[in-house]
């Protein structure tokens, strides 16, 4: 792999007790081209803008994926990544539903490794803080048709990251989509395209102007059982069992999600995968058997949900407060990621020195 060492770093320029999300950038990017059927010139490059022509047949007709996964700082200074296999195996579903030739396991892991590798640096050492992981494809063809491109580039950037969302681990407020549809199955929302983020830009700034955090989505079809949260998946823990939406087609199946299942799993916790209705949310709220409920993601890994709204009625969880099951599976989560606890399930994957 060809690497291309930035001539200054910007890393002083960058203030790592107040990082916002995604708006810093490392010194180095990977980028990969296919062509002629094969990916192809792997390398590392100084961070920068690319030039691309106004007949980007992606800006017109939207081919594109993406991923995101973290690297974390332990305190002995060792630099890991979480489930990165996982994360891979997503970008390959992704990008074989939008017609994109997948990226093979080995060049996905040396994009990644190799970035992370050469900007070790800016993998933060504050708790709490990581280094965001961007892999992205898009169709690089220049034409206005709808078809098929011939060309993509493949790119990895990254972004040192404080917490997500401004409530932190504090719990936030979410309100059901009303008019709105996210995806129905056989469409794109399983997979991890940014179609399916431009779609929910309009409903989630609706939200914050009503004081929500993020739209909560209903199916499309009948508008009545849960499915996710706008950047996360949405779990109940309802008289001591933990409910979420099924993978059954409209739904992106998250690497968190998958991991707290593992788990609820492993501490005997019963879990179900099954459809539920907002009614029956509002319903066992009322009753006291929804005793939390929170979302599950990369960039926020847990984040409780202390207030629901729908059809103009709000419902409280547990007080508006963090409860413990949630609690329990923060601390567990971050504490492997940071190298705290150990790693008895082989979620960490070393970046190489």
């Amino acid at each position: 792999m060809e690497v291309v060492r930035a001539a200054q770093s910007r890393l002083e320029q960058v203030d790592f007790d107040n990082l916002a999300f995604g708006r810093f950038f490392s010194d180095h990017m990977f980028m990969a081209d296919y062509r002629r059927g094969a990916w192809q010139s792997p390398r590392i490059v100084p961070f920068g803008p690319i030039e691309i022509s106004p007949s980007l047949s992606s800006l017109h007709y939207g081919q594109a994926v993406f991923e995101g996964l973290k690297a974390f700082r332990s305190e002995d200074g060792r630099i890991n990544l979480f489930r990165p296999e996982k994360y891979q195996e997503r970008f390959t579903r992704s990008s074989r539903r939008l017609s994109i030739p997948p990226v093979s396991k080995e060049l996905f892991m040396e994009a990644v490794l190799g970035l992370c590798g050469i900007d070790r640096a800016w993998v933060p050492k504050k708790a709490g803080s990581s280094l965001y992981i961007r892999p992205f494809i898009f169709a690089a063809d220049s034409f206005l048709g709808v078809h098929t491109a011939e060309t993509y580039l493949f790119m990895v950037i990254t972004s040192p990251v404080g917490a997500y969302y401004k409530e932190g681990l504090n719990p936030v407020r979410l309100v059901t989509s009303g008019e709105y549809a996210r995806a129905v199955k056989g469409g794109l929302g399983e997979v991890k395209t940014p179609a399916n983020y431009a779609a929910s830009l309009l409903p989630a700034q609706e939200a914050e102007e009503k004081g929500f955090t993020q739209v909560l989505w209903l199916d499309a079809l009948e508008k009545r059982y849960v499915e996710e949260v706008g950047t996360m998946n949405i779990m109940f823990f309802i008289d001591g069992e933990l409910i979420t939406p099924p993978l059954d087609g409209s739904i992106l199946g998250g690497i968190t999600r998958a991991t707290v299942i593992e788990l609820a799993r492993h501490w005997g916790v019963p879990v179900r995968e099954r459809r539920i209705a907002i009614d029956e949310v509002l319903a066992r709220a009322r009753d006291g058997g929804l005793r939390e409920c929170f979302g599950t993601g990369t960039a926020a890994v847990i984040s409780p949900v202390g207030w629901i709204s729908h059809g103009g009625n709000l419902i409280t969880v547990h007080e508006g407060r963090i409860g413990e099951f949630s609690q329990k599976l923060y601390d567990e989560i971050t504490g492997v990621q940071y190298g705290l606890r150990p790693d008895a399930f082989g979620w960490l994957y070393p970046v190489p020195t």
